[in-house]
Formats: C-alpha cells, sequence, structure tokens
C-alpha cells in the first residue's frame, strides 16, 4: 500500500507509456495530415464522448476501489478476532502445566494461521511461514489444498479436545468456536475477492473506450489546438488512461503489488499483540520501505 504523501505520477505513466507514445504519434500525424490537406477536420461531440467514457470509468474505479476498501475491512477483523481468540485462550482454559502447553500451541497455532493465510492470498509459498512460526511440528497441514484451512481445523480439534478433558465447558467451547467462524467467514469473503475477478464488461469495455476516445481526441481538438493538439490532446488522453490504470491497480488487493492491502503489516500486528500475550518479545512492526507498506 502506498503511504507516502509525495504522488507516483511515474509509475502511472510507466504502466501506460506505450500507450501514451502511440497516442503522440497519432496526434501529430492527425495534425500534421490537418495542415497539408484540404481536408478538415469533422465536428466531433467530445464533450458527449468524454462524459459518458468518464462516468464508465468512474463505475470501474468505485468497483475496484470497493474490492480494495472490502479486503481491508476483512483483515481488519482478522485483526480483531486473533486478538480476541487470544484473550479468549488465555482466560477460559486453565493456567495448569498440562494445558498450558495448550494454550501456548492454540496461540501459535493462531500466529502461524493468519501468516499462512497471506502467503495464500498472495499465491506465495506458504511453507517458510509455517515452518517458522510452528519450528517444532511436522506440519502436515501444507499437503492440504488449502493449508490456512487445515490449521483452523487442527486447532478447532484442540479445542474439542480440552472439552472432553474438562478443561472447559460447554459455554466455553462454544465461545472459541463462534470466533473459528468468524475467522472462517473473513477468509471465505477474502478468497472470493481473489478468485472471483471484476465481469469481463469491466475489464475490456472500458478500455476499448478510453482508446477509441483517445484516437477520436485529436481529431475533434485539431480544429481549436492547431500546432498545440500533440500536448493537448496527449495530457488529455493521460488523465483518462490514469484512471483506467487506477482501477487496474486496485481490482486485486491481494496481488502483491505496490497498491496491496498491507497483509505483512497487520499479519506482523497479529503476531506482535499475541506474542506479547505469551509475555514474549514482539516482532518489530513493518516499515514503509519508499513510501510503501506491505
Amino acid at each position: 500500500m502506498i503511504v507516502g504523501r509525495t504522488p507516483r505520477i511515474r509509475q502511472t505513466f510507466q504502466a501506460a507509456w506505450s500507450a501514451l507514445i502511440a497516442l503522440f504519434v497519432w496526434d501529430v500525424t492527425v495534425t500534421v495530415f490537418y495542415f497539408i490537406s484540404p481536408f478538415r477536420a469533422p465536428a466531433l461531440p467530445l464533450t458527449i464522448f468524454g462524459t459518458a467514457l468518464a462516468l464508465f470509468l468512474g463505475f470501474r474505479v468505485n468497483s475496484a476501489y470497493a474490492r480494495w476498501w472490502e479486503a481491508r475491512v476483512l483483515w481488519g477483523g482478522m485483526v480483531n478476532v486473533s486478538r480476541s481468540f487470544a484473550r479468549a485462550v488465555l482466560a477460559l482454559i486453565p493456567d495448569t502445566p498440562e494445558a498450558a502447553s495448550l494454550r501456548t500451541t492454540l496461540i501459535e497455532r493462531q500466529i502461524a494461521y493468519v501468516h499462512v493465510l497471506r502467503c495464500q492470498l498472495r499465491k506465495q509459498d506458504p511453507g517458510p511461514e509455517m515452518r517458522r512460526t510452528l519450528p517444532n511440528g511436522d506440519n502436515p497441514e501444507l499437503a492440504r489444498r488449502n493449508p490456512a484451512n487445515g490449521l483452523l481445523d487442527g486447532s478447532d480439534l484442540l479445542i474439542t479436545d480440552a472439552y472432553r478433558k474438562g478443561w472447559i465447558d460447554s459455554i466455553q467451547q462454544s465461545r472459541l468456536e463462534s470466533l473459528f467462524i468468524d475467522m472462517s467467514n473473513a477468509q471465505g469473503g477474502m478468497e472470493r475477492l481473489k478468485n472471483t475477478p471484476l465481469p469481463a464488461q469491466y475489464r475490456s469495455f472500458p478500455t476499448f473506450f478510453t482508446r477509441l476516445f483517445c484516437v477520436l481526441l485529436p481529431i475533434g481538438l485539431v480544429e481549436t489546438l492547431g500546432v498545440a493538439t500533440p500536448v493537448g490532446s496527449a495530457v488529455a488522453g493521460f488523465m483518462y488512461l490514469a484512471v483506467l490504470q487506477i482501477g487496474d491497480d486496485l481490482v486485486d488487493p491481494f496481488a502483491n503489488s505496490i497498491h496491496d492491502a498491507p497483509l505483512l503489516a497487520m499479519t506482523t500486528t497479529i503476531e506482535a499483540d499475541l506474542l506479547q500475550g505469551l509475555g514474549r518479545e514482539a516482532p518489530p512492526a513493518v516499515e514503509p520501505v519508499g513510501g510503501i507498506l506491505w
């Protein structure tokens, strides 16, 4: 996630530079043709075209931002439910020598869960994070298609075993189970965002109509701008291409790009809070690197 205050126009330009160069060449061609030929450009209703396209792009950007914001809200809920789970484990499971080991195991598994879920969403190998956070286990969850869900299943079985041993009662078990349900619901929402792209019309039509508008732009402006047409048309076209690029940047909040939701920062925050609950040293907070919070 970009947290720096400096606008990153250069990155937007780099993403659209090939289209901008082609647009500028086309603008120059139209301008030269206008001055060396008797043909006069037709009066194009660019205002109507531009307004309609702006509305279309606005809907697309709003849809993409809604996906990004929903991802941030879901991860904010995961931070809260992880803290609640750790507090419930420490409060409900007795501090006896045998049960204390279970308390530690459950909290360590929760730390592993959020890091593994982050890796899954970003299409990264979750193995290193699981082995780092659970160094004393054989990690059978890595053999599953969904290791994060496997960690939840295993933790739930540990809670059930604690109930059978009489360490917690049915009401306490139900309370802990409700927290697992909240985690599972949040994970399902994240996976829905990751695995369900915007409809094809939202992806293809804005690109087509934006490029078409950029092609028509110099034809409609050359009568008014004259020799300044390449500059004016290129600037106006860049504005529309930039809005188009914003939608592409935000549509996948788990793409492991600079426009992601800051998953590493949030999972590290969860790890720090839970480890401190166990009386251990917390890892340092994730700091922005070059204005980017990962």
